[in-house]
């Protein structure tokens, strides 16, 4: 795992071979899998591109997910150089407070996460050779607004169930490199 700068030549495994769309193929094979959460941790969307191997159940991997956002974001702030107060670890912090996290990488995924002010997260779980992802985070934040939070039918908290949404998440991710 690469926290600080430093060299990914380090890491004792090799990374997998890059797939179609990391600037060596054809796109659309580079996204597994995107969550999408509440300020609450109630995943609100769960959507499957690419997973190869399944280990958990449903709840399980969404539960295992949100505890690793909430302790990634806890142990930042923590860490935090700038900040003064530094806080207990483990204690929620807001939207937009402390340490700000946006991705790890390991030598066979990287995770890259966005929280909204509202306090929707997403977490989009990628191959390790893709580029930064926040702008396309951003993208996807607002194809949830446009299609989920002004659709007058929705009910907020609950699972997104909005085929229009879906259809606009499947064909942008495809274009993901």
């Amino acid at each position: 795992m690469q926290f600080f700068g430093g060299s990914a030549a380090a890491e004792a495994s090799p990374a997998p071979a890059a797939p179609p769309g990391t600037a060596t193929g054809l796109a659309g094979n580079n996204a597994n899998v995107l969550y999408v959460f509440n300020r609450n941790g109630v995943c609100l969307l769960y959507r499957e591109w690419h997973r190869p191997l399944r280990t958990l159940d449903a709840a399980q991997d969404h539960k295992l997910m949100f505890g690793l956002l909430f302790s990634l974001r806890s142990f930042t702030a923590k860490m935090d150089p700038t900040s003064v107060e530094k806080g207990n670890l483990g204690v929620p912090l807001l939207p937009g407070q402390g340490c700000s996290f946006h991705s790890f990488r390991t030598n066979t995924y990287k995770l890259s996460f966005m929280e909204s002010p509202s306090g929707i997260k997403l977490i989009l779980v990628t191959h390790p050779k893709t580029s930064d992802l926040r702008e396309a985070l951003r993208y996807i934040y607002n194809l949830y607004v446009e299609y989920v939070v002004k659709n007058p039918l929705y009910v907020p908290g609950t699972p997104i169930k909005s085929e229009l949404f879906n259809t606009n998440l499947d064909q942008y991710v495809k274009t993901l490199i």
